[in-house]
């Protein structure tokens, strides 16, 4: 059965938005995942549930305090970045909504994988 709901990808919040458009006029580095994003993001336009999801127990306590969330995905990015969101949907259309992305690092930390 083919899914004909309008699929759509927003952020998270303005602060999230204004982060990614910073990218996209910062240093190269900063435009090649600004361009990454940009392809994740044309890649949940197709397919909202392309990424991993990740089991509730893993989910960070401050994504559900903010974010109020009852799923959460995970898109991998060039580089060992990642790219975090969630699904909300309704008989008419999906939405993908990003949350954050991460460094490897910085996706350990948040996550509980490795201290420091």
């Amino acid at each position: 059965m083919i899914d004909t709901r309008i699929k759509r990808v927003g952020f998270a919040d303005a602060k999230l938005l204004a982060a990614f458009n910073r990218l996209k006029s910062g240093r190269f580095e900063d435009k090649a995942l600004a361009l990454e994003i940009d392809a994740a993001i044309n890649r949940l336009k197709e397919n909202p549930f392309t990424g991993i999801k990740i089991e509730r127990r893993l989910w960070p306590v401050e994504y559900i305090r903010r974010y109020n969330i009852d799923n959460l995905r995970k898109y991998d990015l060039k580089g060992g970045w990642r790219l975090l969101y969630t699904v909300s949907g309704t008989q008419v259309e999906i939405v993908s909504i990003l949350l954050e992305w991460l460094n490897h690092k910085n996706y350990e930390r948040r996550f509980g994988y490795k201290s420091g």
